[in-house]
């Protein structure tokens, strides 16, 4: 009878602390916590000509150039110093090639003004080639933009709304050229973590075990290599499909971030606090000014005269504010104790470092 009670006992003892962990951290899909190695975004720039404006456009001689090379490209040969417009702007043409895309797929582009452009409303990109780092050309970008606010401007004065020297070009680009993803080489996969840590890659590697056999490791705390299964071998898309949709409960390391430029704090369920006792006190000191005029006696021959006076007055709230926490104690434990005797953002800040000094605060700590 009493081995039953002991046995009970430790199994509520677990239960709560499973429970306890499942509310700081949830299940999730493990596509959501990691990606596959070998497939990722590129970044294509080009540097383009917007022209149709409105007489928003750039008035320094980069546009002009541009235009005069471009004429020449169709038999005209001009000299930037002979064109005048205020139609056109110098505008740098950015986007992201997504994994997998094939030519004569489309993609989104954006376009910003790089001289001194007012606005590039009602502007139409010219067709703008669009490199990678190899200098290379993936993409050719052109069309019309889309603008999210407006700007309006009369002979004294001037009104607009949101920024209108960037818009985008919603299926800009066409793809000219993929770039090959190989990430199943030797029939292995590598699954990286987007945050890593061992206890969060050990977990991904045992699930995967559990359902697919000794097949997964942990090389580090942001890589786990999984060998494919024989009856996956010639579709691996197929398998990482699968691994995808499993859920495990990710671990992270406790941590506060104080940001002291804004007041705000953010804090991580798991972090957690020693026995500690605080003290919280306000101190008020307000100096005020009032000078005070001497005045002569008629006909005395002095001067008006004046003398400084400062009166100086301190209160400090003298209410209790020694605030004791145990050391099973939990952010929520501190925040509610800080809100019961008046805390604000910026004194919890302090609080948390004098904590952190003390050796009580059992996370990390990083300030902005």
């Amino acid at each position: 009878m009493n081995m039953r009670k002991i046995i009970l006992t430790l199994a509520a003892v677990c239960a709560s602390a499973v429970s306890a962990e499942a509310a700081v951290q949830p299940m999730v899909r493990m596509k959501d916590i990691m990606t596959v190695e070998g497939v990722r975004e590129n970044q294509l720039v080009g540097m383009g000509l917007v022209v149709g404006l409105q007489g928003t456009g750039d008035k320094g001689p980069m546009a002009m150039q541009m235009m005069s090379n471009m004429t020449q490209q169709f038999g005209v040969t001009m000299d930037p110093k002979q064109i005048k417009s205020k139609n056109a702007a110098v505008v740098t043409v950015t986007c992201q090639l997504s994994p997998f895309l094939s030519p004569g797929q489309n993609t989104d582009v954006l376009v910003s003004a790089m001289g001194d452009a007012k606005s590039l409303e009602g502007g139409v990109l010219l067709q703008t080639p669009l490199k990678g780092a190899n200098g290379k050309t993936y993409a050719v970008a052109q069309g019309p933009l889309t603008l999210g606010g407006w700007s309006q401007s009369g002979a004294a004065a001037t009104t607009k709304k949101n920024v209108v020297t960037v818009g985008r070009i919603p299926s800009g680009a066409i793809v000219e050229q993929g770039v090959d993803m190989n990430f199943s080489g030797d029939g292995i996969v590598n699954l990286l973590l987007r945050n890593s840590d061992f206890t969060t890659a050990q977990r991904v590697a045992k699930a995967i075990n559990d359902k697919f056999g000794s097949i997964a490791h942990a090389s580090d705390a942001g890589r786990v290599s999984v060998q494919l299964p024989p009856n996956y071998a010639g579709s691996p898309a197929a398998f990482i499909a699968s691994i995808e949709n499993m859920t495990v409960r990710p671990d992270t390391v406790a941590k506060i971030i104080v940001n002291e430029r804004t007041g705000t704090i953010v804090m991580g369920g798991n972090v957690r606090i020693g026995n500690v006792a605080v003290a919280h006190g306000n101190l008020m000191v307000k100096v005020s000014e009032n000078p005070q005029v001497s005045q002569p006696n008629p006909m005395s021959g002095g001067r008006t005269a004046i003398t400084p006076q400062t009166d100086i007055a301190a209160n400090e709230e003298t209410s209790p504010q020694l605030v004791e926490l145990p050391a099973t104690s939990t952010v929520q434990d501190l925040t509610n104790a800080m809100n019961a005797v008046g805390a604000s953002p910026r004194d919890l800040m302090a609080v948390l470092q004098a904590m952190d000094e003390a050796g009580a605060l059992h996370g990390e700590l990083v300030i902005q």
